[in-house]
């Protein structure tokens, strides 16, 4: 009987994470975004490309030579998906202008520009600061500097942001959590920044919040995590966190944010009411600002091997436009879910 209910636990886990996906799957249908895949030499890539062409996440524009694709993914149906060759493109040589036209103040050449506007990656940021697709997508098969290098040259940061940031979609296995009532919660930065300054952590917890409300359908209560709860610690680092809810409730007034907050303070009501009594976010907390990336790769990953969370992400958030890097373990299925997710961010 045990061994039963186990099953049925697993299966309970795997459609209550999978229905949060699939809520972000329809939103994404319903805005019918154009996203750039840049690397079509990734089986993975392309399998995922024409699953969001059958299953309409987005119009896809697959980079890469076609007849090169083709031969290498002879079961994958390419039928509507663009594909597109940087190398041969007619629009090659305006991309390689607009390159040149943004890179030339740091010593690039025309030449230099039209050579480098053939790398997928740089051809598809192109492409979304020319407004020809609505979002990117790539890493699967490089690295992440590969994929932020275009992203920060070409795309930029949106206006008063400093630095980019990501966060980890963070699905809670059951329903009935008494601490994670909407069933998920969101964890920054996970992936991105080693450190932050002050108002860097306050631009990334409004950043994160509004993800949150974005992409997750979140009433965002934010909790600058420390190892102090409401000065119950001194230290540099807990000076830091401090002045970030500072900053933050300067540029955010009616956000939902308060700390330093340890986070039994933050997720338990209890432990929130008696650590931090009049607060709205403590013990109710949904999006987690970790203080640094340690903390913060490291609690995800504890609470995905042992909480049995399931963790979408990192997503990039902090950018001009939607740029989403990849992990270069990440199945079909992860790539299917950057999609949907990069498509939202394009709203």
């Amino acid at each position: 009987m045990a061994f039963l209910d186990k099953v049925k636990e697993l299966g309970r886990k795997i459609v209550e994470s999978g229905t949060i996906v699939e809520e972000i799957k329809k939103k994404a249908q319903a805005l019918n975004k154009r996203i750039v895949l840049c690397e079509g030499e990734d089986k993975r890539v392309v399998e995922a490309a024409s699953i969001c062409t059958q299953e309409k996440l987005a119009h896809i524009v697959l980079l890469g030579s076609r007849e090169e694709i083709a031969k290498n993914n002879p079961n994958v149906d390419l039928s509507y998906i663009e594909i597109i060759d940087p190398a041969t493109s007619p629009k090659l040589e305006q991309y390689a202008a607009l390159l040149y036209e943004l890179r030339k103040a740091k010593g690039m050449t025309e030449e230099q520009a039209k050579e480098q506007a053939k790398d997928p990656t740089f051809f598809g940021a192109l492409m979304l600061k020319n407004g020809d697709v609505d979002g990117l997508v790539s890493g699967a098969c490089h690295s992440t500097a590969n994929t932020l290098r275009p992203g920060l040259q070409i795309i930029k940061t949106a206006e008063g942001v400093k630095s980019v940031s990501s966060f980890n979609l963070m699905v809670a296995p059951v329903t009935g959590n008494e601490y994670v009532p909407d069933g998920k919660l969101i964890f920054a930065d996970c992936g991105l920044n080693p450190t932050y300054t002050a108002e860097g952590l306050a631009d990334m917890a409004i950043a994160t919040a509004q993800s949150a409300r974005e992409i997750a359908g979140l009433d965002p209560k934010v909790a600058m995590l420390s190892f102090s709860t409401k000065g119950s610690a001194k230290h540099d680092n807990v000076t830091l966190v401090q002045e970030a809810v500072r900053i933050a409730k300067e540029k955010a007034p009616d956000l939902k944010i308060d700390g330093e907050l340890q986070f039994d303070a933050a997720i338990v009501p209890s432990v929130g009411e008696f650590k931090a009594p009049g607060s709205e976010v403590a013990g109710h907390a949904n999006v987690f600002i970790f203080p640094d990336l340690q903390a913060a790769n490291i609690g995800y990953k504890i609470a995905e091997r042992l909480g049995g969370f399931q963790a979408i992400g990192p997503i990039c958030q902090g950018f001009a436009k939607p740029l989403n890097d990849l992990s270069r373990g990440c199945k079909a299925s992860d790539i299917v879910c950057a999609v949907a997710i990069t498509a939202l961010q394009a709203r």
